[in-house]
């Protein structure tokens, strides 16, 4: 068992903090407040490499493995949940679902741009009454020959106002169930394809969470992703990968409170010492550091499961489960060592804490992790 990191982690890991320190917090607050989708430092984070981390070169990717992906993850996540939440889903459900099951012609004409962060992608699964019930898919996708005509409306996506491409999950034959779903790639201005209105979210609000609609869309048959019926078994696939990402998302925001809880107990004084003498103050500190490290060793064994072609669906759904756990108990943790000054936004804490229970809901709630933990555990 080797728990240190190579020189290579080492460099992408430091390389990401000075991006997230120099380009990310500048403005964050501000972001914010005005829910305002950061449109250049999503170019930039492209021109990084940090929109394909584990894309094939030859695609345009960076080649990363999975470990430099949760590392990244992490950095961007202490400062800026809204900002890595977009990386998460353009590398975890789009450009990973593409690169492994998407036809090279597919390839080359989208993925070749995900991956630069030329696009952003969007997945979109979750609707209206069928977000944790995910073979429940209202939104239909009628087989006419040569092209297929979409119709339904998914809720709650991410990047959904500003994506180029969209992965569309839809139910083609309902008589099949789970096996008559299929994927599709839809293009921003398809005719039909309608965004609405921007979601008045409690967390990363900086990124761009809509609602779509889907009217009488034509997609042509070579923009369906697999054979027929594919669709779901795409998107659980997918999902368990996406699933370490937001588990790293949700180690970063909960570190991130950490660091700067710690940092204001060594200023803070009180009783004529500064608070992290006080045995009530270095408990919680001792407690918070523990229980992200527990996250971490998670995170990492999940990203290192999937570096080495084991199965990862366990793994990938513990880490989330007890990372999203420590990020929401940790950051209230932060706040309340801030005392007053957590409540106040310039501090940052109370943002990490509202960044925080999201990471607890989507891609996957809580409740659904651990029936993908039990059934493994039950399996054997």
């Amino acid at each position: 068992m080797d728990f240190s990191l190579t020189e290579e982690h080492i460099m992408i890991r430091d390389a990401a903090r000075d991006f997230a320190q120099t380009e990310l917090l500048p403005g964050v607050i501000e972001r914010d407040n005005k829910q305002e989708f950061p449109q250049e430092l999503v170019k930039k984070m492209g021109d990084l490499g940090f929109l394909g981390i584990m894309v094939d070169p030859k695609y345009g990717g960076s080649g990363m493995d999975a470990i430099s992906y949760v590392l990244i993850m992490e950095e961007l996540s202490k400062i800026d949940a809204s900002a890595s939440v977009i990386v998460s889903v353009n590398n975890s459900l789009v450009c990973y679902g593409l690169e492994a099951y998407a036809s090279e012609e597919q390839k080359q004409k989208y993925l070749t741009k995900l991956a630069t962060g030329e696009f952003v992608g969007a997945f979109c699964l979750s609707e209206p009454e069928a977000g944790s019930d995910a073979t429940s898919q209202a939104t239909t996708a009628e087989d006419k020959g040569d092209h297929y005509v979409i119709n339904g409306t998914k809720n709650w996506i991410t990047s959904g106002g500003r994506a180029d491409v969209y992965l569309v999950i839809a139910q083609t034959d309902r008589a099949k169930g789970h096996r008559g779903i299929n994927a599709f790639i839809v293009e921003k201005g398809t005719e039909g394809f309608h965004v609405g209105p921007k979601e008045d979210k409690l967390g990363i609000r900086g990124s761009d969470t809509h609602t779509l609609q889907f009217n009488d869309v034509k997609v042509p048959k070579e923009n369906r992703i697999g054979e027929d019926g594919f669709g779901f078994k795409f998107a659980m696939k997918t999902l368990s990968g996406g699933r370490i990402g937001i588990a790293a998302q949700a180690l970063g925001i909960a570190a991130g409170g950490y660091e700067l809880a710690l940092k204001y107990s060594k200023e803070r004084k009180a009783f004529g010492t500064e608070i992290c003498n006080h045995q009530a103050i270095a408990f919680k500190l001792a407690d918070m550091y523990t229980e992200i490290e527990a996250a971490r060793m998670l995170v990492m064994k999940a990203a290192w499961d999937k570096d080495q072609g084991n199965n990862y669906d366990m793994s990938s759904a513990m880490a989330k489960l007890y990372a999203s756990k420590v990020a929401m108990e940790q950051t209230v943790e932060a706040v309340q060592i801030h005392g007053g000054n957590g409540f106040v936004k310039e501090y940052h804490v109370e943002r990490l804490m509202r960044d925080a229970k999201i990471t607890q809901i989507y891609e996957g709630t809580s409740e659904i992790q651990k029936i993908v933990i039990s059934r493994g555990v039950i399996k054997g």
